[in-house]
């Protein structure tokens, strides 16, 4: 037994030196000699202790986690108001959505209520003026969409006659301006162009109109111009009788006369509201209107 206990004396010697604490006084001090005193401390204080070391490292770690979440929340505030800035391109496309639907609701809406008061002539150079308005702020994608979702308004709420009727006569003129003024055309080719479209929708009405009253307008058209030339030229002392080629020749002229007049007139007004607004830079506009404005 004591071969045993002499033998395990070094282990358990061993085993304990870490945890061995040694404690030394300076010499000289207070008159005490200089010694060096040591002492042991029980292996149940180990574990304490390197739970106390791993908790404070785990404290570390836990104290900096905060940090860097409210830098990750900043970072991402950040960005979500950058995203949805006035500037941003969220914010543009919310916006070009919300002034499409309004231009396209004004417009629907004082349609119906001139033609439903009877007081279309008077007001009929506005109805144009939202689609062109929508086109010179947005695009000439959102004046499509401003176009095509008025007549949708339209035919929900009066009918696909009345619908069909603002598309041909005023939808595709104003779409029409909007573009030509969009990319800078002359106002000599615009005022053609436009003029073009307006008389092409104009016919067009009329011969959806025959179709559905079951009657050749055009045809009624053509023999009142007929008899008109006819008289005219009785009138003069010349006896002669016109053909119909040359009577479709001056109805056409007539058409494109009135609706070249009544396009020029756009143009003047479109213009000068357009120059109220601020968007004088955005328009090319020929030198005595420049001069008159």
């Amino acid at each position: 037994m004591n071969l045993l206990k002499l033998n395990l004396q070094p282990l358990l010697h061993q085993h304990h030196r870490r945890y061995q604490l040694r404690l030394c006084q300076p010499s000289g001090f207070l008159f005490f000699p200089p010694c060096r005193q040591s002492f042991k401390l029980p292996a149940s204080f180990a574990t304490p202790l390197l739970s106390f070391s791993t908790y404070a490292k785990n404290s570390k770690i836990n104290a900096a986690t905060p940090i860097s979440i409210d830098k990750n929340e900043e970072e991402e505030t950040k960005e979500f108001e950058e995203y949805l800035a006035e500037d941003g391109e969220v914010y543009q496309k919310t916006l070009r959505l919300v002034e499409c639907a309004m231009f396209a609701a004004v417009s629907g809406l004082a349609f119906l209520l001139s033609n439903s008061l009877a007081i279309e002539k008077y007001f009929a150079c506005f109805f144009a003026l939202p689609i062109v308005l929508s086109t010179m702020r947005w695009g000439i994608a959102a004046g499509r969409k401003t176009m095509v979702a008025t007549t949708v308004l339209l035919f929900i709420l009066s009918g696909p006659v009345k619908a069909i009727t603002y598309l041909l006569l005023h939808g595709l003129l104003g779409f029409a301006m909007g573009t030509f003024w969009r990319l800078k055309t002359s106002w000599g080719a615009s005022v053609f162009l436009c003029s073009l479209v307006r008389a092409t929708g104009a016919l067009s009405n009329v011969v959806i109109a025959s179709y559905l009253i079951g009657e050749n307008i055009l045809a009624l058209i053509t023999i009142n111009v007929h008899a008109l030339v006819t008289s005219i030229l009785s009138s003069m002392g010349i006896i002669a009788v016109p053909s119909m080629n040359f009577i479709y020749l001056i109805f056409g002229i007539l058409l494109l006369l009135n609706c070249g007049f009544f396009v020029f007139l756009l143009h003047l007004l479109y213009a000068i509201f357009f120059t109220r607004l601020g968007m004088k830079s955005e328009l090319r506009l020929p030198k005595w209107l420049q001069a008159a404005i």
